[in-house]
């Protein structure tokens, strides 16, 4: 059969063969045996609903052989033979070019130089999911290709619940992830309902596929460490400084290349040795380097000449940290980007077990396993507060660290015994630089396939942002500048993995000009096919993360989530091709709503009313609650706002004097 004939067919006529496990793949870790014997009866019975009953003898044995070894049912046997991978649009069978596109982004989430564990199809993140099975995407590829302009695709966690007639102005697709009644958001539940096959965690940009490779965290990475260093050193060099952190795998190998691109040395660790010899193959990391002697010497040396070099440690960041204190080393800005808010599933491994004894107690032992990952927190932390006394500047990075070592009993608490001793990257950086200006993490695809096409996308994107800049307030000339110098640098950088695709940070206004570019440029045939416009729910308005995106949120409403659901509603009927829902993320299951789209731009008019609408929404949503939060940044960005729109109208918070509340109230 062809690739097209494949797709068409969904689920397969005839039975097909059983698949080796295939060892040269990175494969999820086996996950907690957490169901009752009835249960692991119903997550089978739930599996074998997508297969005819002649074949439910043979594979009912087979899902509870991969039950118990795996922890969850993922379908090998239906994996498709044909290469996983973003092809040209016009290479999809597809009655709705829309459609095409939304397919194209699924198979680039899952492409294998892309996705973390991708024949369990898994992104990043550890658990961040496209879908829990192979026949989840069989039937949904079969649902998109055959799918008309006037229907829409409902996906439940994964599962294509089908199509239901819409209209064109509808979203082609709506995706919810993980949405659980409130009180089913533990860690447990997540283990329990994703094993019975009924939900799925889709992290922020895998389960909406709107993932892009590490290049989307590169960019917000070399954000965030470029005004960190400018943080510290107040305006001195950036060479021979050092930046000490861990993690190689999924989103977190992006943070040797952003090192390198900011101009410091980055020493990053990574427990996992495919991990690092992954990254270090596709040019993320310079060097990789298993003794930690030999490191130690190394970091010497690259300081000593003020060397800009990005070094792997292939081991645990506990033993690098303690040791680096030892030696004198130090460390100008440190961070942890290992997966916290997956901890006890292989999002962290602890110091003083090897990666091969810490994924046998995953699944063996998971309370010892908890225990170890405790203790090695409490370590952690104790050696990271060592080296802040001598000056380092450490940032929480949004993956639940902090959270995780306080739930440890790890010496990471403020004196007030609410917040954490240290800052995340958010409340000190991207928040009030970033957010709070409208300023987040703008993304697209060429659906070409074409390197000359991404090219002249940079080119584009680069001419609009110098223009806005000539005429800026002060206020964000910065933010301009930083995304200037990283889109005329993108291509040199190498940053493309699977599709072509760019990320940049734009407020509405960037991000509406350089669409309408985009736009024009499809239609007259400049783009050789329609551009994929989207963004990391890491964003302005995208979630409410009461430990990430919003902990700079000061009114006592970094808990509430009206944001983020408001915010895929309105993009929902502005225009958007897809929008997404999730429960979970960059933090973790019940730790925070995110939302997300796909916007598909073909050229046409309705296109260009489309994107006007729903970017200038998407952005100025979250700037409002900023706004009214009394985030003095963001009050500026919606005055500003406030004063260029006629039709937009938003609720301003009058000050209060301080001094009036203490005389009130004591």
């Amino acid at each position: 059969m062809t690739f097209q004939e494949e797709i068409l067919q969904g689920i397969p006529a005839q039975l097909p063969p059983k698949l080796p496990y295939d060892a040269g793949v990175s494969h999820a870790p086996k996950r907690k045996d957490i169901l009752s014997p009835e249960e692991k009866k119903l997550a089978i019975r739930n599996a074998l609903r997508y297969f005819p009953v002649k074949w439910h003898e043979e594979l009912a044995q087979e899902f509870l052989e991969e039950l118990n070894n795996y922890g969850r049912i993922y379908m090998y046997r239906f994996r498709p033979a044909y290469p996983m991978y973003a092809r040209p649009v016009n290479e999809y069978p597809a009655k709705s070019q829309h459609a095409a596109c939304i397919m194209l982004m699924i198979q680039n989430n899952l492409n294998p130089v892309v996705a973390q564990h991708p024949h369990e199809l898994i992104t990043y993140g550890g658990n961040g999911a496209v879908f829990q099975n192979w026949a989840q995407y069989l039937l949904t590829m079969q649902y998109l290709a055959t799918m008309t302009d006037e229907q829409t695709l409902h996906m439940y966690s994964g599962h294509p619940m089908g199509l239901f007639p819409s209209s064109p102005a509808a979203p082609r697709v709506v995706v919810a992830n993980g949405m659980m009644v409130p009180n089913y958001s533990r860690q447990d539940d997540w283990e329990r309902y994703n094993a019975l096959g009924v939900t799925q965690y889709g992290q922020m940009t895998a389960g909406s596929y709107m993932y892009i490779g590490p290049q989307g965290i590169v960019h917000g990475t070399t954000i965030t460490v470029m005004n960190a260093l400018r943080k510290q050193l107040a305006g001195a060099s950036v060479a021979g400084n050092l930046f000490l952190t861990s993690g190689l795998g999924g989103m977190s190998g992006a943070q040797p290349k952003a090192g390198t691109i900011a101009g410091c040395i980055t020493v990053c660790a990574e427990v996992n040795p495919a991990a690092a010899y992954k990254r270090h193959q596709q040019g993320w990391v310079d060097e990789l380097w298993e003794n930690l002697d030999a490191l130690v010497a190394r970091v010497k040396k690259a300081v000593a000449v003020k060397e800009i070099v990005s070094l792997a440690y292939v081991g645990n960041v506990v033993d690098v940290w303690e040791r680096f204190y030892e030696e004198g080393l130090f460390v100008t800005i440190g961070s942890d980007q290992t997966s916290l808010h997956n901890p006890w599933s292989g999002g962290y491994y602890p110091a003083g077990l090897s990666f091969e004894e810490s994924n046998g107690l995953i699944a063996d032992n998971p309370e010892l396993f908890k225990t170890k990952v405790q203790e090695s927190l409490r370590r952690h932390a104790a050696a990271i507060n060592k080296h802040t006394a001598k000056g380092t500047y450490f940032f929480d990075y949004g993956n639940a660290f902090l959270l995780e070592c306080s739930r440890a009993g790890a010496d990471v608490m403020a004196a007030n015994g609410i917040d954490f001793k240290y800052p995340s990257y958010v409340q000190d950086i991207v928040g009030p630089m970033c957010f709070d200006y409208g300023f987040g993490p703008f993304r697209w695809v060429c659906t070409s396939g074409d390197a000359n096409d991404l090219q002249l996308t940079d080119n584009i994107a680069l001419e609009v942002m110098e223009s806005i800049k000539i005429s800026a307030p002060d206020e964000i000339k910065q933010q301009l500048q930083d995304n200037i110098t990283w889109i005329g640098e993108a291509a040199k950088n190498c940053l493309v993995v699977g599709s072509q695709a760019r990320i940049l940070y734009a407020d509405a206004e960037g991000r509406i000009k350089i669409a309408q570019r985009f736009n024009e440029a499809v239609r007259n045939g400049s783009l050789k096919a329609p551009i994929v416009l989207g963004r990391d729910h890491h964003d302005v308005s995208g979630t409410d993360s009461p430990f990430r995106e919003t902990s700079n949120i000061y009114d006592g409403s970094r808990f509430t989530a009206d944001m983020a659901i408001q915010n895929v509603i309105g993009d929902s009927f502005r225009g958007a091709t897809w929008v997404s829902i999730h429960n979970g993320g960059g933090v973790g299951w019940g730790e925070v709503m995110n939302g997300g789209f796909g916007l598909v731009l073909d050229g046409t008019a309705e296109a260009d009313r489309k994107l006007q609408s729903m970017l200038f929404f998407d952005v100025n949503n979250g700037i409002a609650r900023r706004s009214w939060a009394r985030n003095k940044e963001a009050r500026f960005a919606i005055e500003r706002e406030l004063n260029r729109t006629p039709n937009l109208k938003v609720t301003l918070p009058n000050l209060v004097d301080d001094d009036l509340l203490d005389k009130v109230c004591g």
